[in-house]
């Protein structure tokens, strides 16, 4: 197990690493602790009581957080005519078609989110195996596959994230920046909880929110309480 640095040693030294919080007391230690030189990223890491080698089991979705992110999204959308001209005009970073597939054959993926209308699946399509990996594949589930453009950019640009459960049965997802207010941060968090609860499958058994960290980039994670949540 690789040995904790000097400045990781000071920042845990004075909270217990094992401790359950509330939301509010662990985002206020999380925004504490986030002393790098630049604006660190809040983390969510959620482990469920779900089996994700189970279709059944699978826990994923997509949520705008009322605060957004505060990171600046690029989009790029596969569109033809009238909606890649609404795509222009809903802000999207980069719209095309047959040439953004061979640019990514070739190695470009400098963007973040990718949208398509369902016209374009057949160029998308064979994106496959580069996209998928990264997470970048537009699908139907997220609201990425979609001829409503304009509102797939506008959520985007204003949020909207997605949440997928890992091999591990761990959900991680950011939640704003260390310089967000602990409003900000608390109203995100809450409203990703919300989203993941609610998502839960039929088929979990027994308690489904086992254990919840929040943490910035260069932090400790700091443990909340999931019975805490049950309330809101």
């Amino acid at each position: 197990m690789p040995k904790k640095g000097k400045r990781y040693q000071e920042l845990v030294k004075d909270f217990d690493k094992e401790a359950l919080y509330s939301p509010e007391e662990a985002l206020k230690l999380v925004k504490e602790k986030a002393t790098a030189k630049f604006d660190e990223t809040v983390e969510v890491a959620v482990r469920l009581g779900v089996d994700p080698r189970h279709a059944d089991q699978q826990v994923r979705g997509t949520v705008v957080l009322p605060h957004g992110t505060g990171k600046k999204v690029r989009v790029l959308v596969f569109a033809k005519g009238e909606k890649a001209k609404e795509a222009e005009a809903a802000g999207a970073d980069f719209v095309g078609a047959d040439e953004f597939a061979q640019k990514i054959q070739g190695g470009w993926t400098d963007f973040d989110v990718a949208v398509a209308t369902p016209d374009m699946m057949g160029v998308v399509g064979r994106l496959g195996r580069i996209l998928g990996p990264k997470g970048l594949m537009p699908n139907p589930k997220t609201g990425t596959v979609t001829m409503e453009v304009e509102k797939a950019i506008e959520e985007i640009k204003a949020g909207k994230v997605e949440y997928r459960v890992d091999k591990s049965s761990i959900i991680h997802v950011g939640i704003g920046k260390a310089s967000f207010s602990q409003e900000q941060l608390q109203d995100n968090f809450r409203t990703l909880m919300r989203a993941i609860i609610k998502a839960k499958p039929a088929a979990a058994k027994g308690t489904y929110v086992r254990r919840i960290k929040v943490s910035s980039t260069m932090g400790p994670g700091v443990r909340i309480n999931p019975h805490s949540l049950i309330a809101e």
